[in-house]
């Protein structure tokens, strides 16, 4: 965002709390010690904003790099399972569990 528009956009919501504190109290100095607080709290917001960016762009970056770095190494000795074994462990599984139920509803 523009620093013109920034600008704009921040006197806005400052005079805009002025008004709505001037139309609920009519006081000058409630005025002034909201709009101030009003401008704090904005300018924490932005700082907090700011720090979380940098913290989840840094998060970004080291899980780029345990990637790159896993992804570099190689396992010795393991070799994945063949895909007829686990297809046939599977089946085998689900018959077991289809007998189970079967089991449970009968008398």
């Amino acid at each position: 965002m523009p620093l013109k528009i920034f600008c704009r956009v921040l006197g806005l919501v400052l005079c805009s709390n002025a008004l709505i504190v001037y139309f609920a109290s009519h006081s000058i100095r409630t005025i002034v010690v909201t709009t101030l607080a009003c401008s704090l709290l904005l300018q924490l917001a932005y700082f907090a904003s700011v720090l979380f960016l940098i913290w989840r762009s840094s998060c970004a970056s080291r899980a780029g790099q345990r990637a790159e770095h896993f992804g570099s190494c190689k396992e010795v000795g393991s070799e994945p399972p063949d895909l007829d074994e686990v297809t046939n462990e599977s089946a085998d599984l689900l018959q077991r569990d289809q007998m189970r139920a079967i089991s449970l509803l009968l008398p």
